[in-house]
């Protein structure tokens, strides 16, 4: 095992890794829309969601592998109804085909009152 850490990602918050690459696979932690310079969530769904993955894609980066290489996704949203506004952020992301298989889950709370936060697994090639 392989502890990932980027400085183009946020500080975890909390005991825990940026990711671990395991057998050929990266397991990214939750990222939440926090912007790595200032540590200052970004304002508002659309502006956290795109953060996320920007936070997300560094952290790949790091341990060798790119949102071509994600095999499943995990989304937890403060607010169900910000499914449409996450998607259409989500699907310019995730454009190549196959899209990784994917839960969406309704939360009542998250780290720093985020409004969104995705963890994923990916594949070293």
């Amino acid at each position: 095992m392989k502890a990932i850490r980027t400085a183009k990602a946020p500080n975890a918050v909390g005991p825990y890794s940026q990711a671990i690459v395991a057998n050929g696979f990266v397991y990214c932690s939750g990222q939440i829309g926090l912007v790595p310079k200032t540590g200052v969530l970004a304002a508002g769904i659309k502006k956290q969601t795109e953060q996320v993955l920007r936070n997300v894609r560094a952290i790949l980066k790091e341990a060798g592998a790119g949102f071509d290489s994600v095999v499943s996704v995990n989304v937890y949203l403060r607010d169900m109804d910000d499914f449409k506004e996450v998607n259409e952020v989500y699907a310019k992301t995730f454009s190549n085909e196959p899209k990784p298989a994917r839960v969406t889950v309704g939360v009542s709370a998250l780290p720093k009152d985020a409004l969104i936060e995705i963890s994923c697994v990916a594949y070293v090639s």
